[in-house]
């Protein structure tokens, strides 16, 4: 998952990210609501962990602002990217209020490190409930819950990149993604993936799948799909 981390006390926001990116996931952070904003518009998400009391900007000594405002103004503008609060307002009143602004869940501090990505993994799995867990292409599944690929029954092991690409292919089969979507997916914020970085990704994918029945069809000023081979 592609995850956009909003919190402005440091030691946390860099735990946070830490942990979340040892588990495999793509982590962009900023502790205030300018920059927030910006990257929320500029990079799509598969989900966002927002703090609410967050400075209004990166200047020294910025007025401090409600991570609700960001919230409300997303779901003005039709984005539908999981949230879930992570803040020490943890009162009943502030939680409905949090809930009524858009957010999908909200978790008072402290927590446990592996409560957050157990919560991400639901509220993504729910917005997404339109994909079966277990989706086939010939001798190709994937099993979402578990997060594995399996070639005729055989455990397929791919590199973080690899896999990404093949789970964004499979979601859901016969999707055609662009180059940009599939770069955007694997980029990070100071480290953005060249082409010819993903055509590598591409090529190596097809040798480890072949046999499998399954190919990568490249279709051109289109991106990729995944076909049965001979189709």
């Amino acid at each position: 998952m592609r995850i956009l981390l909003i919190e402005d006390d440091t030691v946390l926001r860099q735990v946070l990210a830490r942990s979340l990116s040892e588990a495999g996931h793509h982590v962009d952070s900023c502790d205030n609501l300018s920059d927030a904003a910006t990257l929320w518009s500029l990079q799509p998400f598969d989900a966002v962990l927002l703090d609410l009391n967050l400075p209004a900007s990166r200047q020294p000594e910025a007025p401090s602002a409600n991570g609700l405002e960001l919230l409300r103004a997303a779901r003005a503008r039709g984005d539908h990217t999981p949230v879930l609060i992570l803040t020490a307002r943890n009162r009943t009143d502030e939680r409905i209020e949090g809930l009524n602004s858009g957010a999908d869940d909200y978790l008072g501090k402290p927590f446990e490190l592996d409560e957050v990505e157990a919560r991400l993994r639901a509220l993504v799995r729910r917005s997404r409930s339109w994909l079966d867990d277990i989706q086939t292409l010939g001798a190709l599944t994937l099993e979402r819950q578990k997060r594995r690929f399996l070639v005729g029954g055989e455990e397929l092991s791919l590199p973080s990149r690899e896999f990404q690409v093949l789970w964004e292919l499979m979601s859901p089969v016969g999707r055609v993604v662009s180059k940009a979507d599939l770069a955007d997916k694997l980029s990070d914020l100071d480290d953005l993936l060249a082409p010819n970085a993903l055509e590598a990704f591409i090529s190596r994918l097809r040798k480890k799948l072949a046999g499998s029945g399954v190919g990568i069809r490249t279709l051109r000023g289109l991106g990729y799909a995944l076909v049965l081979e001979g189709e």
